[in-house]
């Protein structure tokens, strides 16, 4: 099965090897038929704490690394 990839923002970066990613999507309101945009924020493991604030990331699923943590950061775009 293909791993799952999202693009976000990091938003925490306070933990050791671990940020926290914001990531954005729009969609169609079904009854509305008016764009609507919600975020969800992701656990994702930063082996080198590479990852600052306000960077954009792509992370990828993984096998859970802890309890929050199921994905993991494979490529950033400053």
């Amino acid at each position: 099965m293909p791993k799952r990839v999202l693009q976000g923002t990091v938003v925490s970066d306070k933990n050791d090897k671990t940020v926290v990613v914001l990531v954005e999507r729009r969609f169609t309101h079904p009854v509305l038929k008016k764009t609507v945009r919600k975020t969800k924020r992701y656990h994702a493991h930063d082996e080198a704490n590479a990852a600052k604030v306000g960077d954009s990331v792509s992370i990828r699923e993984c096998a859970p690394i802890s309890k929050l943590k199921k994905w993991e950061i494979i490529s950033e775009q400053a």
